[in-house]
């Protein structure tokens, strides 16, 4: 079976808004001091038939495409490398020169899969978890293999 990415359309808010509950624990993301809703944004959807096994959600500002959202539910399977490889593209075609994301220092797995992917690490902000905590009380203290949660990790690429 094979895997189709789709633009998301308004019909689809209220799928994105179920995934990103899902999967990050409330209707919105925190990412450096700031609530962002994920459904209200251009997103990107991985399916196989009708069923979403990824989503990308992103928001363009200026020249920087910034990834808000984005999780692949079968790992290793080529669904998130497809989804990163559209909105490339996509950001491309806005004239986008950088593509940005931030994770969580905890998140190995993320590390990986973007470094590999030609991002390199950006900046470093020690203790932001703290500020994202006010806004979002349910981040857990402890992630990933047990490791505190508590700075943000800006990694980028680079658009030519």
């Amino acid at each position: 079976m094979s895997v189709r990415i789709d633009s998301a359309t308004s019909a689809d808010a209220d799928l994105i808004g179920a995934f990103v509950r899902e999967h990050w624990r409330a209707d919105f993301i925190v990412t450096r001091g700031r609530k962002i809703f994920p459904k209200t944004l251009p997103a990107l959807i991985a399916r196989e038939s009708k069923e979403c096994v990824g989503l990308l959600s992103y928001e363009v500002i200026g020249k920087d495409c910034e990834i808000i959202a984005f999780e692949a539910l079968k790992k290793h399977q080529g669904i998130g490398s497809a989804l990163l490889n559209e909105v490339t593209g996509e950001a491309k075609k806005l004239g986008c020169r950088r593509l940005w994301l931030i994770t969580t220092n905890d998140n190995l797995e993320a590390l990986r899969f973007y470094q590999r992917r030609g991002f390199r690490l950006r900046a470093v902000h020690p203790d932001a978890i703290s500020l994202s905590r006010k806004l979002k009380p349910t981040i857990p203290v402890a992630g990933n293999f047990g490791i505190p949660i508590c700075d943000e990790l800006e990694l980028e690429m680079t658009l030519s």
